[in-house]
């Protein structure tokens, strides 16, 4: 597959550029929760049901966009050069979403975001340090440090302590959903920097809506709505949240490494508390408030990292 479109050492602008497209990912999914609520409030579907809806419709989107661009054929050079992981992040992409919402019903949302969002970024530079036989720089360590603790007080005012039902099913499925975002995030920088974000997105998406699609019918509920708002509102999930929150993901991959690209999403919750406040009128209260600008610190912190060049390495 070509690369020549595709920058072989990131520059300081490049991986600034990314890491901004990660975030501002983030900042999508954290709409994600908001929409997810009002469509259940007009159609009583199920978390898997809106789930393969989103999926669904962000390929449907994706397929016609690489028709438009024509990046159908650079799908199918990813899928020949690499099917096994394209597969993986698809399919890996499909559990986190749908783990996310299972741990969020049976553990609550504050478990569930602190255990889910928080487990990627330290699995990922777990990782990324035994790969390169080295320990995780102080800075390192400091932002990931401020990004959870941001994490872990946006969780506590969101979710008021409350839990579910059945918490110890609730953390096995955060856990679960945590790893397979940290594969996501891994795996799916390789493939970023062999693949456009086109046909990247076209092609994990469509595997996800395929993983998703049978998994709708067990899970109860309707299938389908003739509720104007509701239709609305899936289809803002499916092109706003998935099609373009994914896109910006994996191009921004291919100059961020997956721990920052990690610790740069976590902007999601923060995202979702305001937008709480915003339009449901919920208090974001102190520790909401001190937890986002937390996040929004760590992430200004990869900003300045990934400004700097390694004159060991040229990065």
């Amino acid at each position: 597959m070509s690369q020549s479109t595709l920058p072989r050492t990131p520059t300081p602008s490049s991986s600034r550029l990314g890491l901004a497209q990660v975030a501002l990912a983030g900042v999508l999914w954290g709409t994600g929760g908001l929409a997810l609520e009002l469509v259940r409030d007009r159609v009583p579907m199920s978390v898997l049901t809106v789930s393969a809806w989103r999926m669904g419709i962000a390929a449907a989107l994706l397929v016609a966009a690489a028709a438009a661009w024509r990046q159908l054929p650079a799908v199918a050079a990813l899928v020949r050069a690499r099917p096994g992981k394209a597969a993986l992040v698809g399919l890996c992409t499909a559990t986190y979403q749908a783990l996310y919402f299972a741990a969020v019903v049976n553990v609550g949302l504050t478990v569930a975001t602190v255990v889910s969002l928080g487990l990627a970024p330290v699995l990922l530079t777990i990782w990324e340090a035994a790969r390169r036989r080295r320990r995780p720089t102080a800075t390192t360590s400091a932002v990931l440090a401020a990004a959870l603790g941001g994490l872990l007080l946006v969780g506590l005012s969101s979710g008021a302590g409350e839990t579910g039902p059945r918490p110890l099913l609730g953390v096995l499925a955060a856990v679960v959903s945590g790893t397979a975002f940290a594969v996501t995030a891994a795996v799916g920088r390789g493939l970023a920097e062999e693949a456009t974000p086109l046909a990247l997105t076209t092609t994990t998406t469509t595997v996800g809506a395929l993983v998703l699609a049978p998994l709708a019918l067990a899970g109860g509920g309707p299938l389908t709505t003739g509720d104007p708002a509701a239709i609305a509102t899936l289809a803002y999930l499916g092109v706003v949240t998935m099609a373009l929150a994914y896109a910006l993901l994996y191009a921004g991959l291919r100059t961020v490494s997956g721990s920052a690209a990690a610790i740069a999403t976590l902007l999601e919750p923060a995202t979702a508390a305001v937008a709480a406040a915003v339009v449901l009128g919920e208090r974001l209260g102190v520790p909401g408030v001190v937890g986002s600008l937390l996040l929004l610190g760590a992430v200004a912190g990869l900003g300045e990292r990934t400004g700097r060049t390694d004159p060991a390495t040229g990065r």
